[in-house]
């Protein structure tokens, strides 16, 4: 994952995490929710990142883990309230906008970018042509 409870609770507080996770009413954050929130976070960081970065990202940008940070907390406050605070919101939106700088390449995370695809339309291997299996005299008159 791309953050932790403790990244969120930098900028949220405790009592307002309970609140969003609690649906219990044991007056603790619920840890499984709060997972939920920020792995749905990262899927949307990774489908916005993965055309130009080899995601998941094994050492996290801070930009990334910010980011993940704003998501996951804008999703916690849309599976409970009916109107999520303006701040989270937008918060939200200049994610989404930051995302899409990193994708077209705007905003660099520092890390090296995924490797570009062949574009030649060939299939590349590792092998030699003496290790082929097949080769076109074992196919013969098949």
């Amino acid at each position: 994952m791309y953050c932790a409870l403790d990244d969120l609770k930098k900028l949220i507080p405790e009592e307002a995490l309970i609140a969003l996770t609690d649906d219990e009413g044991l007056g603790s954050v619920n840890q499984p929710r709060i997972d939920e929130a920020v792995k749905q976070a990262d899927a949307e960081i990774d489908s916005y990142c993965g055309g130009r970065y080899a995601v998941p990202f094994t050492t996290v940008p801070e930009i990334i883990k910010k980011l993940s940070v704003d998501i996951a907390i804008y999703n916690l406050y849309s599976r409970r309230v009916e109107e999520i605070p303006e701040t989270r919101a937008e918060r939200y939106k200049n994610a989404i906008r930051q995302l899409e700088g990193i994708t077209k390449g705007g905003i660099s995370l520092g890390v090296a970018a995924a490797p570009e695809a062949s574009t030649d339309g060939r299939a590349e291997t590792n092998k030699e042509t003496d290790e082929n299996v097949f080769s076109r005299d074992k196919l013969e008159g098949f």
